[in-house]
């Protein structure tokens, strides 16, 4: 665990900010934090070094692009060589409607998100896409009845 950068209160509270809103002028953040724009612009460089801040990014509404539905997936496969492994998981990222894919220790094998328009295209989706892949064992659905938190 020697790679881990040790912040501080500072630290924490500029990536709540950043967290909060990425498109934060370094006077905006600076103000927020308590810091006048020079060494706060230096913390978050310092942050970004150190791979704290792996990126940035836009976060989409995906009822804004008809993708309304989500869905979460368990997948299990009966596949164990690694071959297979890797073609499943090489043919699934590369599905649309997937917005986020895990391979899990235990059982289920996968956790898949995907998002589509309604309940018919999570159908033709699971049908025409995910069930018919050779490796595909069992597949569990799972529809959220309320959104309580997210940090997307």
């Amino acid at each position: 665990m020697g790679n881990e950068t040790t912040l501080d209160s500072v630290d924490r509270d500029i990536l709540f900010q950043l967290r909060q809103d990425g498109r934060l002028t370094n006077v905006e953040l600076a103000k927020r934090v308590g810091l006048t724009p020079p060494p706060c612009l230096r913390r978050v460089k310092r942050l970004e070094e150190a791979g704290v801040i792996a990126g940035y990014r836009a976060v989409l509404d995906p009822h804004a692009l008809g993708r309304g539905l989500e869905v979460l997936v368990d997948v299990e496969i009966y596949a164990q060589d690694r071959k297979s492994f890797q073609e499943f998981e090489d043919t699934v990222a590369s599905f649309e409607e997937v917005v986020e894919f895990r391979r899990m220790y235990g059982r289920p094998d996968y956790f898949i998100r995907v998002t589509v328009a309604d309940h018919a295209a999570y159908e033709a989706f699971i049908t025409e896409k995910l069930s018919g892949l050779p490796a595909v064992l069992r597949l569990e659905s799972h529809l959220t009845m309320k959104e309580i938190k997210t940090n997307r």
